[in-house]
C-alpha cells in the first residue's frame, strides 16, 4: 500500500531542496525523519514535516507502524516564483528572482517492497 503526501509553495528554492532530497531517497522512515531532525539547515523541516505527515497518514487510514515503512519516491518541483526589482548599477534595475517548491512523497510498506 502506498501513501501519499504533498506540500506546496514552500519558500525555498527546489535547487537548495533537491540535495536533502536525494540523501533521504530510498530509506526507511525512521531513519530519514532522524536524518532530517540532526541536519541543522531550516530547508531541512518542511521535507521532514512532510514525511512526517504521509506516515500519520498511513498510521490513521490502515494502522502501518513508522517502523515498516520506506521512502519510495520524494520529488521537488518548482513552484512560482516571484519577481522584484531591486536598485543596479548605473541607475538600472536588477531583477531579482524569490523561487519557491512543491514537494510530493510517496511511501510504501516494506514487506510490499520484498515480495517485488
Amino acid at each position: 500500500m502506498q501513501f501519499v503526501a504533498k506540500v506546496k509553495f514552500i519558500p525555498f528554492s527546489p535547487y537548495k531542496l533537491r540535495p536533502l532530497v536525494d540523501v533521504v531517497r530510498g530509506k526507511s522512515t525512521k531513519e530519514a525523519i532522524a536524518w532530517l531532525s540532526t541536519y541543522a539547515v531550516k530547508r531541512a523541516r518542511p521535507i521532514r514535516k512532510m514525511i512526517e505527515s504521509a506516515a500519520a497518514n498511513a498510521k490513521n487510514k490502515d494502522g502501518v507502524d513508522i517502523a515498516d515503512l520506506w521512502v519510495k519516491e520524494i520529488r521537488v518541483d518548482e513552484g512560482r516564483t516571484t519577481k522584484y526589482s531591486k536598485p543596479g548599477g548605473m541607475g538600472r534595475a536588477a531583477i531579482q528572482r524569490r523561487r519557491s517548491s512543491h514537494m510530493s512523497v510517496v511511501l510504501e510498506q516494506k514487506n510490499t517492497r520484498e515480495k517485488a
